[in-house]
């Protein structure tokens, strides 16, 4: 009997997955999640890290069936997360209430990062084609926020975060204009790739010149520090941390995470706490000398992504301190629920979720 029933239960879930991800089409996979509790899925690194661990709480899958799923934003007041599907040109809708995961906007110029500004509208970075920062309005109207620098149109707009005084800060590297995969190959006419801040004068500012291609941005829960990852320019993806002056200028760049075990620091965000949970994932450098596959030689990656695909979290200090395995590459997260402690996190194809004893710092 016992057997029957799990395997009722294993066919409901996989029809489950089957009509979520038939409703968004593109590559969907199936998951099963871990049985037991504690879930062996999430590490404890760092003793620090088991408060923030709800021991009867497992990685969920909730959608599937997207390209590259990026910029998760989730809206408290509706129920319902957003993200990315950047190839294929569209922001995708997790509902909460009846598990539904539908076409929010198509096209979307590329969309890639999404956030909640504070009067709970949808800021979007819109990676290609129109390379620009939009607002969609409670009635459904896109406005213009920012598309050019200087006379000179930005890059490729990427990540996406809104201060408590009403200033929109975001990053532009040339992802998004870099080939036809996550949008239209074009060249780049800024000559730096920037972090912009946007003032509530609608005045664009670039805060920082000397970064090579910003990625993920967070503020720390006091905002006195902006966190930056910096996809390319050191030895390994890095994030940066600057202090934030009372007139909008950061400075006191100092290091704070090199990830330096072959990772890819993508999104991330910041909890209550202080401490910064990271998308994470193989960065595909190569072993310095090909092995014997067969009767070919291959260059293998230096380290597994299975190993390093999930959600790596640091304290303030950059001290690594939990990791949340995942079956696929996660490039970027958000918390939502009801409670603001669920942790939905964008992985490639699929969104996964889970229950923590952590909130979002916003």
């Amino acid at each position: 009997m016992e057997v029957s029933r799990r395997a009722v239960l294993a066919g409901a879930f996989g029809s489950a997955v089957m009509a979520i991800s038939g409703r968004a089409g593109a590559q969907s996979f199936p998951f099963k999640p871990n049985q037991r509790y504690p879930d062996p899925a999430v590490e404890i690194l760092d003793p620090s890290f088991a408060k923030y661990r709800l021991y009867s709480s497992t990685v969920e899958q909730v959608a599937t069936g997207m390209r590259w799923a990026e910029g998760p934003v989730y809206f408290p007041d509706k129920g319902y997360l957003l993200c990315s599907d950047i190839p294929n040109n569209r922001i995708m809708k997790y509902d909460e209430k009846d598990g539904s995961f539908t076409v929010f906007r198509s096209p979307s110029n590329y969309a890639n990062g999404n956030t909640r500004d504070r009067q709970g509208r949808l800021v979007t970075c819109e990676h290609s084609v129109t390379r620009r920062i939009t607002r969609t309005e409670k009635n459904g109207k896109i406005t213009v926020l920012a598309d050019k620098f200087e006379g000179k149109r930005l890059n490729a707009p990427n990540d996406i975060v809104v201060k408590s005084d009403d200033t929109i800060w975001f990053t532009d590297p040339t992802f998004g204009i870099n080939g036809n995969w996550e949008g239209y190959k074009a060249k780049p006419e800024q000559e730096t790739t920037n972090v912009y801040r946007i003032g509530t004068d609608g005045k664009l500012t670039a805060v920082i010149t000397d970064l090579v291609n910003p990625n993920g941005l967070a503020f720390s829960p006091d905002e006195k520090k902006l966190y930056v990852i910096e996809w390319k320019g050191t030895p390994n993806r890095s994030i940066w941390s600057f202090d934030v002056n009372d007139d909008g200028s950061v400075g006191g760049k100092t290091k704070l995470i090199d990830a330096a075990d072959q990772g890819a620091l993508d999104g991330f965000r910041v909890d209550k706490d202080g401490n910064l949970w990271c998308g994470w994932g193989s960065n595909g450098a190569l072993q310095s000398e090909p092995t014997d596959v067969g009767d070919r030689k291959v260059y293998q990656l230096k380290a597994k992504p299975e190993d390093l695909d999930g959600v790596k979290v640091f304290n303030s200090q950059g001290k690594p301190i939990g990791f949340i395995h995942l079956p696929e590459r996660c490039p970027n997260l958000t918390f939502g629920g009801p409670r603001g402690n669920r942790l939905y996190m964008a992985s490639s194809h699929s969104i996964y979720a889970l229950y923590v004893e952590a909130e979002g710092a916003v």
